[in-house]
């Protein structure tokens, strides 16, 4: 790029040095026919003309130049010089740089190229009357040696400051490089599980944003792997218990004789074993939530309707409820749309109802609501929760009763996932457990009318 930018420099300041050498010589040009139209004189009637040859020479530039004039009379007869000087073409017009009747133009003459100016001279003597004209013409080697020269000369001067410019800017980007080079072999060395924030000493300011972004998205990594850390240590504690119990009811029925005693032991094996699919369930539940969550925070949500999403929870988880003697209703007398995941807000409506359905006598009630907010509301007729555990109950593998202790804590993680806050309250109208979760301002889309 840097050479074809010289390139056109070059060619630019050839042109450029062409014109300053054709006004240079076009003025030395129009001198040397003054000089000669001083000399023109009368004599007995007739004009004659006096031009030595060093009143020529005195104007050239170059002695490697040729200068060749010619005079005419008013009659168009020659005077002196030489006879057969290219006259200007008809279409040569009169310059308006000097002030003089004079033309100039290009021709050949005697196989050169010469550079000619015609300019007239009006004579008014006693015995003569008329416009007298006077030719001179140089040979272009003189100007197009110039032109070379002043673009030789400019190129150099193009060329020393590209130079300097090209060392200046390598000097001050590997002086700015320097800094991030000492970032990167700290980051190279580092192990793969180190997540310590990226000291920013030393830094330039235009970087150090770019570290702090970088340190804020380490922290987060570093918290979600914590998370994770702390989740499958609880998992295989959790995890380990029904299977070393399997395992024991299994061992202690193959060593009875008894039929019965198998029975028993492979019924107890059947809950056992579905306490533990429901609790790997529950688990591979937590590890969807965290896809669904990233896709919901980099901006891959769907416009998901609340009230058609509750009301074909509520008539799949109907039959259920009817098949354990408990009253299921459905109240949505509002509607929105919120950005969200279709099946993680599924996900969170079976929690709860299960959750409800759980802890609700046979006989009891549960509602399922649909409020501005836009909020979804859960209410049972079950024996509530106390205040006090209120706020353990979204703890990973807290248990109240019997259950896996991770419903209410996928709950929690889906809330957080769509910017929801969760609470926990007494039944106002079955006089149970109220659970409400309450949509952000900033992942509704718009209100739908009913």
């Amino acid at each position: 790029m840097l050479a074809i930018l010289l390139v056109l420099v070059g060619d630019r300041g050839y042109r450029n040095a062409q014109r300053a050498a054709d006004t240079a010589y076009d003025r030395s040009l129009l001198s040397s026919a003054r000089a000669v139209a001083e000399r023109l004189y009368d004599a007995d009637g007739e004009l004659f003309v006096d031009v030595p040859y060093i009143a020529l020479d005195n104007f050239a530039y170059d002695i490697s130049g040729r200068l060749y004039y010619q005079v005419l009379n008013p009659q168009g007869q020659t005077l002196s010089g030489f006879e057969d000087l290219p006259a200007p073409p008809e279409d040569a017009e009169l310059t308006r740089d000097y002030p003089a009747l004079a033309r100039f133009y290009t021709s050949d003459y005697r196989g050169n190229g010469v550079r000619l100016v015609s300019l007239l001279q009006p004579v008014s003597t006693a015995s003569v009357q008329g416009v007298a004209e006077i030719r001179v013409a140089e040979t272009l080697g003189a100007r197009e040696r110039m032109a070379r020269n002043l673009q030789r000369q400019s190129l150099i001067n193009l060329g020393v400051l590209a130079a300097s410019a090209l060392l200046l800017s390598w000097l001050a980007v590997s002086a700015a490089l320097t800094p991030l080079r000492r970032l990167r072999d700290q980051v190279a060395s580092r192990r793969s599980d180190d997540l310590r924030p990226i000291s920013t000493e030393g830094l330039q300011r235009e970087v150090q944003p770019l570290v702090e972004s970088i340190n804020h998205f380490t922290g987060r990594l570093r918290e979600n792997f914590e998370r994770q850390r702390d989740f499958i240590a609880e998992a295989s504690h959790e995890l380990r218990t029904p299977l070393a119990g399997l395992k024991a009811r299994l061992e202690l029925g193959l060593r009875s004789d008894d039929p019965q005693a198998w029975r028993q032991a492979l019924e107890e094996g059947l809950l056992s074993t579905d306490r533990t699919i429901g609790l790997a369930n529950r688990l591979l539940s937590m590890a969807r939530i965290e896809r669904g969550a990233r896709a919901v925070a980099e901006g891959s949500a769907e416009r998901v309707a609340l009230r058609p999403l509750i009301q074909e929870l509520g008539m799949a988880l109907a039959p259920l409820a009817h098949q354990r003697g408990i009253e299921l209703a459905l109240e949505a007398e509002h509607d929105a749309q919120i950005w969200g995941e279709p099946t993680l807000l599924q996900e969170l409506l079976s929690n709860l109802i299960d959750n409800a359905l759980a802890h609700t006598p046979t006989g009891g009630q549960i509602i399922l609501r649909l409020g501005p907010g836009p909020s979804l509301e859960v209410e049972d007729s079950g024996p509530g929760i106390p205040e006090a555990e209120r706020g353990k109950v979204f703890e990973r593998f807290y248990h109240q009763g019997e259950g896996t202790g991770l419903g209410l804590s996928i709950v929690g993680e889906i809330c957080r996932a769509h910017r929801a806050e969760i609470s926990l309250h007494s039944g106002t109208i079955l006089g149970g457990l109220l659970v409400r979760v309450v949509f952000a301002e900033g992942m509704l889309v718009e209100p739908v009318r009913p």
